[in-house]
């Protein structure tokens, strides 16, 4: 017997979802365990890497880093290999979180193969990567500065595509203006302000790097 159409809330109405369920918790409750959840993670960050010799500027990106590597690897991770999260009907969190969010954009409870391929790359590549780049500021690694740089110039070019082929398909997949502007945009706009300020910084650094290491040869001939 197949499963039959469910009403839903989501951008193009004739979306196909058998079997949808709604969304069981509040949006508060929602918001609510993502964001207190975040400050514990940036509280327990900040609070472990507390040292004199640490600039402050180190502890914050190590926060950073901690708070979307966790969020890569959870809720993205999630959400690529859980591709009937919309029939859950357990309540279970992370399948909310998806149903809540998809109001914003559709293309994630719809499944578009874009939105699957770059969340698919980013929980599993830069996911760990990030957690890799706590660990590099902890223990001042030379690679430290290249890896931050790498990793947010893919998280640049993921938010990019996501944007443009959202640009490209009719920029119509929010249930209101609400939830364009406050999931759709502001919270999306993270990953464009933060990479491009930690790419400028280690860009910054290495050129510096190179620099100081050129004059010290000069002088040593």
């Amino acid at each position: 017997m197949e499963a039959t159409q469910s009403p839903h809330p989501y951008i193009p109405r004739d979306l196909e979802l058998p079997g949808y369920v709604p969304v069981l918790l509040s949006q508060s409750t929602i918001l609510g365990v993502y964001g207190t959840a975040s400050v514990l993670v940036i509280a327990f960050i900040w609070f472990v890497s507390g040292s004199p010799k640490r600039p402050t500027i180190d502890r914050i990106l190590m926060c950073w880093w901690a708070f979307t590597g966790l969020t890569h690897m959870i809720l993205e991770g999630y959400f690529v290999f859980s591709p009937e999260f919309f029939k859950d009907k357990s309540a279970f969190y992370l399948s909310e979180v998806w149903k809540e969010y998809s109001k914003g954009d559709s293309r994630y409870v719809g499944r578009d193969s874009v939105v699957v391929s770059v969340e698919g790359l980013t929980a599993v590549l830069e996911g760990p990567a990030c957690l890799l780049a706590v660990y590099a500021i902890a223990k001042a690694k030379s690679y430290s500065y290249i890896l931050q740089f790498a990793i947010s110039l893919g998280q640049l070019y993921g938010t990019a595509v996501y944007f443009i082929t959202a640009l490209l398909e009719g920029d119509n997949f929010a249930a209101s203006l609400l939830y364009y502007y406050a999931y759709y945009v502001v919270m999306n706009s993270f990953w464009i302000v933060i990479p491009m300020a930690i790419s400028i910084r280690c860009w910054k650094k290495t050129c510096a790097a190179f620099n100081n290491q050129g004059q010290k040869k000069v002088k040593s001939r």
